[in-house]
């Protein structure tokens, strides 16, 4: 694929202007405000890096004044717009909570030439519980090749939260809201769809074959050893084989025997055959 000559070597000013509208390709607006992405990374030729090294320093300084410019000057005409009647602007640009960070670094790629600024910038977009999906990260990649500038946008998961230091337990599953992990950071948990008089840790949202309260999950912290009680009407499989219930029913009455079944360190449970759920422990117990 051919591309534009390139003409001239990327000068500092430039560079801090394609930062700008990097930002202003990026804005994503809400209802009550509009973000702006918070980390920019700058890929420079090796020429251009090594002819501003010494000021790039003074180069980042002078690009987050110029953000805040951008911002002051963008918000100034969303207010313009909010003072006609017929029209609203748009929310307000907030700057990140945590300032702008610019890193400037070395082009490595083949196809790099001299003047050309590639950036790549990022904003964490809130979770839309509406649609059943977590967090996601907007990545707005601009570039100008030989002069030429164009921009390309994508969304994509958030990378997951760390395990909490004082995990003991892994479970991933798939219910109808989608894959999960829960990390078990105590050492007895309930797991069913649950309900107004049935409190869970791990809530499923999946047919009524499993059971509001359909098991609990217990860790021994003597041994780190797990023990799965079955609570269920259904039934709970620990690698294919059923678990003994701990319920025994008299009419509309029903009576713990407080049956346990221990469960390997890492296992997969299934629940009334609908829903299975992949263990681990990660217990040093």
């Amino acid at each position: 694929m051919d591309r534009p000559a390139t003409t001239t070597p990327a000068t500092a000013r430039e560079i801090i202007l394609e930062i700008v509208r990097n930002m202003r390709e990026g804005l994503e607006p809400l209802h009550y405000s509009t973000l702006a992405p918070a980390v920019y990374h700058v890929y420079l030729h090796t020429q251009d890096l090594e002819r501003l090294r010494g000021i790039l320093p003074r180069v980042v300084e002078e690009a987050r004044r110029a953000l805040d410019d951008e911002l002051e000057t963008l918000n100034r005409a969303s207010l313009a717009e909010k003072l006609k009647i017929s029209k609203r602007g748009d929310p307000k640009i907030t700057a990140p909570e945590g300032g702008w960070q610019i890193y400037i670094v070395e082009d490595t790629s083949e196809e790099s030439a001299p003047g050309d600024i590639l950036i790549s910038s990022e904003l964490a977009l809130p979770a839309k519980d509406e649609f059943g999906s977590g967090s996601m990260t907007k990545r707005i990649a601009t570039r100008r090749l030989g002069g030429v500038s164009s921009t390309k946008q994508s969304y994509e998961p958030a990378p997951p939260a760390p395990a909490p230091s004082n995990t003991v337990a892994v479970i991933e599953y798939e219910d109808s809201g989608g894959r999960k992990t829960y990390h078990m950071t105590k050492n007895e948990i309930v797991v069913g769809r649950g309900g107004r008089d049935y409190w869970t840790d791990i809530k499923l949202d999946t047919l009524p074959d499993v059971s509001r309260e359909h098991f609990r999950l217990r860790r021994d912290p003597a041994n780190g050893q797990f023990f799965l009680k079955d609570l269920s009407r259904l039934g709970t499989t620990i690698d294919g084989e059923k678990a003994p219930s701990s319920l025994e029913f008299e009419g509309n009455e029903k009576r713990d025997l407080n049956r346990e079944a221990p469960v390997p360190n890492q296992a997969k449970i299934g629940l009334a055959g609908v829903v299975f759920l992949d263990f681990r422990s990660v217990s040093n117990g």
